[in-house]
């Protein structure tokens, strides 16, 4: 079994510290571990030219083949994700900044949706389904009321891995590099996380299930704690509030004991973007999406040259 930890925050900080701690435990239980800080690697920021978006839809159209991320061999994603899709367990750890993971991650992350897993299984270009298990760790100087956002964006990065997180949790308190070892508790934790990597790794697929804090959050799918009020969906499925990362739906609902929880539908996790076959349906979206622009391409030429023409002064 293969467990990488993906680093998003300066070397020998708390975010390395942690995740040097988790994959410890999946080494001592035997797992071949490895440890990246994207420090180290040259990740271009995705540039929104829809080579994949648009290459998906081809090959879904029976128009391929795929040709893969327009920046392939300019930087160093291919050789992460490549890597990644080659294992069973990853850690991942990130400092927080304004409420949210570091960008170097979040750049990572964007670039991702060229290397969809499911859908690289699909053509071949991906032999093997790693079905992989993942922690998140994400760090920050102050408490859950400034971290809003970082385990959340974190947690939204798998999906197009298919990446299964089994285990997260916020290490607060943290605002110099070591300070996470004035907290055992904390380091404790990872090693835990560690430990329920190889746990679950050892577990078989259709038995796999949350090893985190029990009440973690407000989602009782992915343990989320974004809930949003719901709106249609673009094929009419909505519900009344929704879980921002994993697309639960559901309602909140107060308790005997006075507690507000986030109840979820019957139809509850036909979104689930967990799920490869309900995030596809994100893809049949934009499909139908695009199709309506090239449809009506042609009524907004003029006017879409005027747009490219206006320049103003840059600094």
């Amino acid at each position: 079994m293969k467990v990488m930890a993906i680093v998003a925050g300066r070397h020998d900080g708390n975010s390395e510290i942690l995740a040097k701690e988790a994959l410890l435990a999946c080494q001592e239980a035997g797992a071949e571990v490895s440890l990246i800080n994207l420090y180290d690697y040259n990740i271009l920021p995705c540039t929104g030219c829809e080579a994949c978006s648009m290459g998906m839809a081809q090959v879904a159209m029976g128009k391929g083949p795929y040709k893969g991320c327009a920046l392939k061999g300019q930087d160093d994603v291919d050789k992460i994700i490549t890597e990644m899709q080659k294992c069973n367990g990853l850690i991942v750890s990130c400092p927080t900044y304004d409420l949210a993971p570091s960008s170097l991650l979040t750049r990572l992350i964007h670039r991702q949706l060229a290397y969809e897993l499911s859908f690289m299984l699909k053509v071949g270009l991906v032999k093997e389904d790693p079905h992989c298990v993942a922690g998140l760790i994400a760090v920050g100087g102050s408490r859950h009321d400034w971290m809003t956002m970082s385990l959340e964006v974190m947690a939204a990065g798998m999906f197009t891995q298919s990446v299964k997180v089994i285990d997260q949790f916020l290490a607060t308190g943290n605002s110099r590099p070591g300070n996470v070892l004035l907290h055992p508790e904390q380091m404790t934790r990872a090693r835990q996380m560690g430990e329920n990597i190889i746990k679950t790794i050892g577990t078989p697929i259709e038995k796999r299930e949350w090893l985190g804090e029990p009440d973690m959050g407000m989602c009782p799918n992915c343990h989320s704690s974004l809930i949003f009020r719901g709106e249609p969906h673009w094929d009419g499925i909505e519900f009344p509030f929704e879980c921002a990362v994993c697309g639960a739906g559901g309602d909140l609902v107060r308790g005997e004991d006075g507690k507000v929880r986030f109840v979820l539908a019957e139809n509850g996790l036909c979104r689930d973007r967990n799920v490869n076959e309900y995030r596809e349906l994100h893809l049949d979206e934009i499909m139908k999406c695009q199709g309506e622009f090239f449809a009506n391409a042609d009524k907004i030429q003029e006017e879409y040259a005027k747009y490219k023409a206006v320049k103003f002064p840059a600094v």
